[in-house]
């Protein structure tokens, strides 16, 4: 790798004029960016601004059309991810990239294993990765179990004793909380503190502006993958981020129109899984919003895979409008129940096919022509602001937002009376999210009910009418969103409500 010195910088890390093209797609369109050592900078912007890569090219997996790039003052030009890491540019995707079958140590060196001619030197391997291990606080981990065997939050841990073990000087987190659990992300916040104190540069891209404003110095915003605002973190609110992201302002986040509940649509009694739901109770009215709290494994997801009959129920009493019992999804269906997955990649949608056929998964009428199936598809784009070039796109091919937009559609399309949304909003950008908790708000002044699973407590406070909270697979009484907080939510959520 070329290293030529440039006088004059007191940056870590800079980035001037970067520009990148995909066929006719402009990614990055002369994008600067700088982070000093001992600097958290957060990088934001919507899915699709440009910031993967920005980051991709800044690890060597891209190389920019245009631009130059400098660390600690020398000239900058990685020919491949090794190459960054070596230079001590190290990326942590929001997807880990570790061999599971591997021991924990083999994995922090991997790739870059020291060697005496054709031999490893495991004294030191497992000397550096023990002590990469303790720096990052996983110290009673041992480096020779198998990655397997680690929870997310340690796997994690593992991917930045990987950045410390070769002296980072930039380290780059993509979405970190996104697959951990409540009581694992202050962990990860005084881990990056420590970092920056330690002198690392550091560049956290989230799409939580809590994250953003508790643990950056400075923001870089990008948009259409262009360099459009930043600057010191304290010195500017939520909201005028999210107006630089989105190129206007967003007036609120969480709109709330006046609603009327109504009549009970949905009624569960005791009901119980095949493990969780253990046990829940509940009753859901039209024109309402009810969420669904608690820790990850509590039990959220199953009770709605079950309501909708993707899991066995075990017992108890199940009423959804004058339909009473479990039910296979397609009776759901037909019942105008409809339920959006956690995991829309795996089971929410077929990425492989168009935003039309994803659609028809529901079951649409046989004789609905193509035409009139182009059609609907067309209206619903336009009506959720769906970024496609048309309904025959390939849906993986959209940004998370807009699949997510179209999981809904097919709901809608179907006019369902109750909508399951699990964790409605995770991974994508605060637009898209903004555009969905107006369409919930619209769907219960129109008299639809809504259930919401979702990790981010301020989400629920600020979308749902009221609130009720699953522990180890019991769900707790629902309570209106005016007489909880996050504080109490966790306490119920963390069973500590019954400690002494």
């Amino acid at each position: 790798m070329e290293t030529v010195k440039m006088s004059g910088s007191a940056q870590r890390l800079k980035m001037h004029g970067v520009r990148k093209r995909f066929g006719a797609t402009i990614a990055l369109d002369g994008v600067d960016l700088s982070v000093d050592s001992g600097e958290v900078l957060a990088l934001v912007g919507e899915n699709g601004a440009g910031k993967s890569t920005l980051m991709k090219v800044l690890s060597g997996a891209y190389k920019a059309d245009e631009g130059q790039m400098w660390l600690d003052g020398a000239a900058y030009r990685p020919r491949h991810p090794q190459d960054a890491r070596r230079a001590g540019v190290a990326m942590i995707y929001q997807e880990l990239a570790l061999a599971p079958h591997l021991s924990v140590m083999e994995n922090i060196f991997l790739g870059i294993e020291p060697t005496a001619g054709p031999l490893m030197k495991w004294p030191d391997i497992r000397r550096k990765a023990t002590a990469a291990m303790e720096r990052v606080g996983c110290g009673h981990i041992s480096v020779e179990w198998p990655v397997s065997r680690l929870s997310p939050a340690e796997r994690q841990l593992v991917e930045i004793a990987r950045a410390v073990a070769v002296d980072c000087r930039v380290l780059v987190l993509d979405e970190p909380t996104s697959s951990l659990t409540g009581r694992d992300v202050p962990n990860l916040f005084r881990l990056v503190k420590q970092l920056r104190q330690d002198g690392h540069a550091i560049i956290y891209i989230s799409h939580f502006l809590e994250e953003v404003k508790e643990l950056s110095d400075r923001f870089t915003v990008l948009r259409d993958g262009r360099s459009v605002g930043g600057g010191p973190t304290a010195e500017a609110t939520a909201g005028q981020i999210v107006a630089m992201m989105v190129g206007r302002t967003v007036e609120d986040l969480y709109p709330r129109s006046k609603r009327k509940p109504g009549e009970t649509i949905l009624s569960l009694k005791g009901m119980g899984g095949r493990k969780k739901p253990v046990e829940a109770s509940l009753e859901l009215h039209r024109g309402e919003v009810l969420g669904i709290a608690g820790l990850v494994g509590a039990g959220r997801t199953e009770l709605v895979r079950s309501l909708f009959g993707l899991d066995p129920v075990r017992c108890g009493d199940i009423r959804i409008g004058v339909y009473e019992g479990a039910a296979k999804p397609a009776e759901r269906w037909k019942q105008k129940v409809g339920m959006v997955s956690e995991d829309r990649k795996s089971e929410g949608l077929a990425l492989n096919l168009s935003i039309e056929e994803n659609m028809t998964l529901a079951g649409l009428p046989a004789f609905l022509s193509p035409a009139s199936l182009r059609k609907q598809s067309q209206r619903w784009i336009g009506r959720l602001a769906v970024r496609c070039r048309g309904p025959g796109q390939e849906i993986g091919k959209l940004s998370g937002g807009n699949q997510q937009k179209i999981a809904i559609a097919r709901l809608l399309q179907q006019e369902v009376d109750v909508l399951l949304l699990d964790e409605p909003t995770r991974g994508i950008d605060v637009s898209s999210k903004a555009q969905i908790y107006q369409l919930i708000d619209e769907l219960a002044c129109a008299g639809r009910a809504v259930l919401i699973v979702s990790s981010y407590l301020p989400e629920l406070l600020g979308v749902c009418d009221r609130v009720a909270v699953m522990c180890k697979g019991k769900l707790g009484e629902a309570r209106s969103v005016a007489q909880t907080n996050e504080h109490q939510i966790m306490i119920e959520a963390t069973g500590a409500g019954g400690m002494a």
